[in-house]
């Protein structure tokens, strides 16, 4: 995917090296000449140093190539003014951080896809919302040595098996499923069906294969 992503922060930075390790092409626009050479050297992508609320730098980042753009800078009004400048370009997914509980309002009524407040901003949840957009992170266990997760049953290799086949392993374990809209605790013998809706346990590190394994 490429991603762009506006703020060479702590927060933008350090989400930055978390999706080039995961694989993605992004570019990062930073407004601070300096902080953006910083950047620049720490960097394995393009950065461009100049102001995300210009439509013409914004188009110079070939903005309607773009599967996400994230706003990570401190300051709410410029993150609010690049996410409107961007949806006219229909980028599928728009993300901001905002630093001021009381603007997240303002964000939500333009129709800004993710809104981020100071108590959970970190570069890790970003990077979740952009590599897991399809399940549920619910909670982090114990210091950080497992994750439990929402996710639908969507490969076909493990639709119509028995949970007992499949779970548990190593990596992870379903302890819950849900039958129209109801929890259910898992029997060994409960059949998989498509689409259905399962809670998983997973160990840190383990989410990219157990996700491979039940979705496609």
């Amino acid at each position: 995917m490429y991603i762009i992503i506006m703020g060479g922060g702590r927060v933008g930075l350090n989400l930055a090296n978390l999706l080039i390790e995961d694989g993605h092409d992004i570019t990062l626009i930073e407004s601070d000449e300096s902080l953006c050479s910083e950047v620049a050297a720490e960097l394995d992508a393009l950065v461009i140093c100049g102001n995300g609320t210009s439509s013409k730098l914004l188009e110079e980042t070939n903005i309607e190539d773009a599967d996400f753009f994230i706003a990570t800078t401190g300051n709410d009004e410029a993150n609010l003014l690049s996410c409107i400048l961007v949806k006219k370009y229909n980028v599928p997914t728009i993300i901001a951080r905002v630093s001021n509980p009381d603007h997240e309002e303002a964000f939500m009524e333009v129709g800004i896809d993710n809104v981020i407040s100071p108590e959970v901003t970190a570069a890790g949840l970003l990077e979740k919302l952009v590599t897991r957009p399809n399940v549920a992170d619910l909670i982090t266990l114990g210091e950080g040595d497992a994750e439990i997760f929402d996710m639908t049953i969507t490969n076909d290799k493990v639709v119509g098996k028995k949970i007992g086949e499949i779970s548990p392993t190593k990596d992870y374990i379903i302890i819950a499923t849900y039958q129209k809209g109801k929890l259910v605790i898992p029997q060994t013998d409960s059949v998989i069906s498509r689409d259905e809706k399962v809670t998983v346990l997973v160990k840190r590190g383990a989410f990219k294969k157990v996700a491979k394994k039940l979705e496609k």
